[in-house]
């Protein structure tokens, strides 16, 4: 059976430097950080005080939709209706013409609504069981971004979820390129969601030690690949992008942004928090998602890293496409824009997969700011401080996440 080919038509973000595509894209590219100390609670008496908290939030400036309405959304899924409202947007597709069966949604968490649990799980214990909301269930459980879309945009194709920690945008994407080359559906609305910079989700990660302490100086705590990192940011946002079928976007007139060329996935299957030390089962996606789009490893020029910012996982993922990409990883752009934003998590793949788009569309690879003193074990170019003005044909996504899940995809430039 030949495989229908895929594109992307329509972005939408929702980040700590803001909700316009172009505005965050330009500030990521002048090396701009979003994070800075959290405001939305009092975390004095936490390790960590700070993220990329996206300040200011008002879904109703975004979308029709009512404060009623609006109570029995959480935050993670109001960040995802934003996101698509955006794509769809920008993707100018009318979801009330044509089969509403062939339209679909596929968005993914880590975490979900994490929010809705410590403010019901507190009202339990101050109020009693009676006192619960009766939108608890439905605000909090992951396939909620996907359902609240679905819903809102009349999407009766294949609706599903995924979570697969910080690769659960990546292969959201992924799983929804899938649907379309088999021709399950015409059009997917993808990518990942993610509010988890709550009390107990700083608190939980800073007592793993996964997270930053430089609560002194929060906008130099992510410094990807730096010899003096010391964990990750924990951010919150969202990443959507609007896929088509070639032929369905052509015969309707879409401007096409880009191409999903390949997609590949594995697991480390070696620790549930530590990635593998020499970057194995990345090496293996990686590969994967070469062979997949048709492409030799030097038609790759651009990737966009998964780039956490912690000690093991930038080593491992630099040994991962030094191994894939043998002589080649000299001449590769590699930039962790996680260093702007942090990271989101299960949204990042989502919003980085955006970046790959933008990168191909304006000829710029984004820096990777705070590489001060890069670390002697991460020996690639990692487009160090300033943009870099290049041709980008095909552009990569990479995430891997807690359980050891691994998730790359390839971009292609429209033609």
């Amino acid at each position: 059976m030949s495989r229908r080919r895929v594109v992307v038509t329509g972005l939408g973000v929702v980040t700590p430097l803001g909700c316009d595509l172009d505005d965050v894209w330009a500030a990521v590219c002048n090396g701009k950080s979003g994070v800075g100390p959290v405001r939305r609670f009092d975390c004095r008496d936490f390790k960590v005080r700070f993220g990329g908290e996206i300040c200011d939030f008002d879904p109703v400036a975004h979308l029709n939709i009512d404060n009623k309405e609006l109570r029995r959304v959480d935050r993670f899924s109001q960040f995802a209706l934003v996101a698509a409202q955006k794509a769809i947007s920008q993707a100018a597709i009318d979801f009330s013409v044509g089969d509403s069966y062939r339209y679909g949604v596929l968005v993914g968490s880590g975490i979900g609504g994490l929010d809705e649990i410590e403010q019901q799980h507190s009202m339990l214990f101050d109020r009693g069981p009676d006192r619960i909301s009766a939108f608890m269930i439905p605000k909090l459980i992951i396939n909620a971004a996907s359902g609240n879309i679905s819903v809102r945009w009349g999407l009766r194709g294949p609706n599903t979820a995924v979570c697969t920690a910080c690769a659960s945008g990546t292969n959201a994407i992924g799983d929804a390129y899938r649907l379309i080359q088999m021709g399950v559906a015409d059009v997917m609305v993808a990518g990942g969601t993610e509010a988890g910079l709550t009390p107990m989700g700083i608190a939980g990660f800073a007592r793993m030690g996964a997270l930053s302490t430089r609560n002194e100086s929060p906008q130099e705590a992510s410094r990807p690949f730096d010899r003096d990192r010391d964990g990750f940011v924990l951010s919150e946002g969202a990443g959507i992008l609007v896929l088509e079928d070639f032929e369905f976007a052509q015969r309707r007139g879409a401007r096409i942004l880009a191409e999903v060329v390949g997609y590949g996935l594995s697991s480390d299957a070696t620790h549930l928090t530590t990635p593998d030390p020499k970057g194995a089962g990345a090496a293996y996606a990686i590969n994967a998602a070469i062979r997949d789009s048709g492409l030799k490893p030097d038609d790759i020029d651009y990737i966009n890293a998964h780039g956490t910012s912690t000690p093991l996982g930038d080593i491992a993922e630099t040994s991962a496409i030094r191994d894939v990409f043998g002589s080649h990883a000299d001449a590769l752009a590699v930039s962790s824009t996680k260093s702007q934003l942090g990271h989101l998590l299960g949204a990042s793949g989502g919003v980085e997969s955006a970046f790959c788009v933008q990168a191909m569309l304006t000829e710029t690879a984004p820096p990777t700011i705070n590489l001060d003193n890069p670390d002697p074990k991460c020996t690639l170019d990692y487009v160090p401080f300033e943009p870099r003005s290049m041709k980008i044909r095909h552009a990569m996504k990479n995430s891997f996440g807690f359980g050891g899940h691994n998730a790359c995809l390839v971009f292609a430039a429209a033609q």
